[in-house]
């Protein structure tokens, strides 16, 4: 039985997923697991895609102290345990640079040009690569494609790709990339099965989760994202502020006597939802609070949520539909409901009742956009991408343009 593995690392958990490649069905999901609480209370937890329990094991703080010692247990598990040794591991990684516009098969000098981007992306790259380069020592043999949140928005046009700057920067890779583009991508190909007369038409897709972005497609291919150069830009997120006047960094380094790592982490972790409610980055939190910052933090949200809603229709010169993914999207008929409102002039018309038995499409049948709540899969997605690079001639075909 050949398998492929996908590995989605953060900073304090692994999640994995295997797929059986089968002839009549080219990826058969069969386990779902992940390994949460990495450095202070780790534990591994395995189910069948059906949700039968496999495993639920907890280590002590130095037995998995890194990502990296993660995978190596996660990996031991698979081989020992289930007895599947995986023909291939595709990985999530968030930021492709200027360099790799699609998916690649690693290698070291890969893994080497990718850690440059880690200051563009702190709170996922190192975590990201960690498990590659893990698995690089342990096995070297073993194919592994890194599969990019950036390269679903590198065909955009100019005017969409730049900054106001002068071009030595844009030469150095100071540009507008854009995230979340795995789920992107997975999300167009689910809308031309679900609504084939919508999707090559003028979508905004809305991934609403703790990270939140948007993304303008035309004929199912991104044309403006909210993100830019890094994560941080756009919608306020669960700790990341979202668009700011880049005045108010030079006055946290310049007035307020900053260090430059302490705006760092400042930015990514204090900010968002968590900051204006001083009480909680999650949605849900904030949704049962009476208090009155959780509540402007959720209004704030929504207003950010329909003000780029309105940047991204201009860019597309219209909208046709909307689509709701990611935890909040997928899970938050309130959040929906709320968010819909502020998009009615727009033409959007929400059937409440659809949206409250979270049916796939919760517009009503008059509603000008079509509004549709999509599910995304990014692990169905990078188990996908490495399947089509198994080839021995499709690797060395992406290896060669990843390095031009």
């Amino acid at each position: 039985m050949d398998t492929i593995l996908t590995v989605n690392a953060g900073s304090s958990s692994l999640k994995f997923r295997l797929y059986e490649i089968r002839a009549s069905r080219p990826l058969t999901p069969m386990i779902k697991g992940q390994v949460d609480g990495i450095g202070t209370h780790p534990r591994l937890r395995a189910d069948t895609a059906h949700g039968k329990s496999l495993a639920d094991h907890a280590f002590a703080p130095e037995q998995l102290p890194d990502v990296g010692a993660a995978i190596e247990v996660a990996a031991s598990w698979l081989r020992e345990t289930l007895k599947v040794a995986p023909i291939a591991v595709g990985h999530r990684v968030v930021h492709g640079g200027p360099d790799y516009d699609r998916p690649i098969v690693v290698d070291e000098s890969v893994v080497a040009k990718l850690r440059r981007y880690a200051p563009l992306a702190p709170l996922h790259q190192p975590n990201n690569l960690a498990p590659i380069r893990q698995l690089l020592k342990m096995r070297p043999e073993l194919p592994q494609v890194a599969c990019f949140d950036t390269a679903f928005h590198r065909g955009h046009g100019p005017l969409a790709d730049r900054y106001a700057i002068p071009a030595f920067l844009y030469a150095e890779g100071v540009r507008r990339y854009g995230f979340h583009g795995l789920s992107y991508e997975y999300v167009a190909g689910r809308l031309s099965e679900i609504a084939p007369d919508i999707a090559e038409k003028r979508v905004i897709i809305a991934h609403l989760g703790s990270g939140a972005s948007m993304c303008a497609l035309f004929g199912g291919r991104s044309v403006e994202s909210t993100m830019g150069f890094t994560a941080l830009d756009g919608l306020p997120m669960g700790t990341r502020p979202g668009q700011i006047d880049p005045g108010i960094v030079l006055y946290l380094l310049v007035e307020k006597g900053m260090s430059a790592e302490a705006v760092h982490s400042f930015l990514y972790r204090e900010c968002g939802l968590k900051g204006l409610s001083g009480l909680s980055n999650d949605v849900r939190d904030l949704e049962a609070s009476n208090e009155a910052d959780a509540a402007l933090a959720l209004e704030y949200f929504v207003y950010q949520v329909g003000l780029h809603a309105g940047t991204l229709a201009a860019a597309l010169g219209g909208l046709d539909a909307f689509v709701f993914t990611a935890g909040i999207g997928e899970h938050s008929p309130r959040m929906r409901a709320r968010i819909a409102e502020r998009l009615a002039w727009l033409g959007v018309e929400l059937d409440l009742a659809a949206n409250e038995a979270q049916q796939a499409k919760i517009s009503r049948s008059a509603s000008r956009v079509a509004v549709y709540v999509v599910p995304t899969d990014e692990e169905l997605m990078i188990a996908r991408h490495t399947l089509a690079l198994l080839s021995p001639q499709a690797s060395r075909r992406t290896a060669h343009q990843g390095a031009q």
